[in-house]
């Protein structure tokens, strides 16, 4: 099967002030008013992005993301205007707060090779003694990330963040109360379709001196998800447990010998496991949401995308000049 996968855009759109390239998303400033942004079938793990896209991952991301955000509005005020495409959304350009908000109700992934080594202060959170793999924390705990432009995001603590001025305390007060909120919200929703949302991250950022959530929420590429069913069975057991995230290519890249440090060559991914990878990422756009998912039009994907941006500018009184 031919990899049909979008893996880059190349627009150049009506009083466009800028464009950047993120690891998945491509985005475009307009009239320093818009945020267009795409949501490209790019891959990425370890803070590396992979040499072959998936496709519908961006659609699946997208859609996933638009969802949440309409079901989370009455939390906090978010960015989203509107998803002309399947892959866009466009919204308010908020100025973000330069750390992600990463919250956990579980000892899992990343928190839990911390915690491995010997660990027991994450983010300047406390983590109690003789705690297990996939274990529950007696309450969600959040341990932030500093956002970096490139290379690896770093842990930080809520202390550091005020202290280094990152965000001031009493705007950092707000989006930890929202952080929370979201959390128990997505907590909720997932638990409706038999899911356990295990960690996510949150983004914040300000327009017109007003905190907006930002950014994607509660998709496979930002959150982690179990199958709640057999999850008390396998913990029991010392299982691993079956989850609905990007842990599995992660866990595949380990296995091949990679973990994005340095020297480290990406392994060859075969069509079959693009496809397997495709595969995952719509079961997974199906539970958490519960609808069917429906494949955009294979078509010109590229003129359809910006078809649909112009049409949405156009409605806003942007128009080519």
């Amino acid at each position: 099967m031919k990899n049909q996968a979008l893996t880059e855009t190349h627009f150049h759109f009506p009083r466009q002030k800028s464009f950047y390239k993120g690891k998945v998303r491509d985005v475009y400033n307009i009239e320093d008013t818009y945020l267009v942004m795409i949501a490209s079938d790019r891959i990425s793990a370890f803070d590396v992005v992979l040499p072959k896209g998936i496709p519908y991952k961006g659609q699946v991301l997208n859609q996933i993301a638009s969802y949440f955000l309409d079901a989370t509005a009455d939390i906090v005020p978010n960015w989203k205007i509107a998803s002309p495409d399947p892959v866009v959304t466009i919204g308010k350009l908020c100025k973000p707060f330069p750390v992600e908000m990463v919250i956990r109700g579980y000892l899992t992934g990343s928190s839990w090779r911390t915690y491995k080594k010997g660990e027991r202060l994450v983010c300047g959170v406390s983590v109690a003694e003789n705690m297990r793999e996939h274990q529950r924390f007696p309450s969600p705990i959040i341990t932030p990330s500093t956002k970096a432009s490139e290379g690896h995001d770093e842990d930080i603590s809520k202390e550091d963040i005020i202290r280094k001025g990152l965000i001031s305390a009493e705007d950092y007060a707000v989006i930890e109360a929202y952080t929370y909120a979201l959390f128990k919200r997505g907590t909720e929703m997932a638990a409706k379709h038999g899911l356990i949302l295990v960690d996510t991250k949150y983004e914040f950022g300000k327009f017109e001196d007003q905190i907006y959530l930002i950014d994607e929420i509660h998709t496979p590429d930002s959150s982690r998800y179990f199958i709640a069913e057999n999850y008390q069975e396998r913990f029991d057991k010392g299982e691993n447990q079956k989850q609905l995230s990007k842990e599995f290519v992660r866990e595949w890249l380990m296995q091949n010998g990679f973990q994005g440090q340095h020297g480290q060559m990406v392994p060859e991914m075969s069509e079959a496991y693009v496809q397997e990878v495709s595969e995952r990422y719509i079961e997974l756009f199906e539970k958490v949401t519960g609808q069917s998912f429906i494949k955009a039009d294979e078509g010109d994907t590229l003129k359809r995308i910006e078809s649909n941006i112009l049409g949405f500018l156009k409605e806003q009184g942007i128009q080519p000049e």
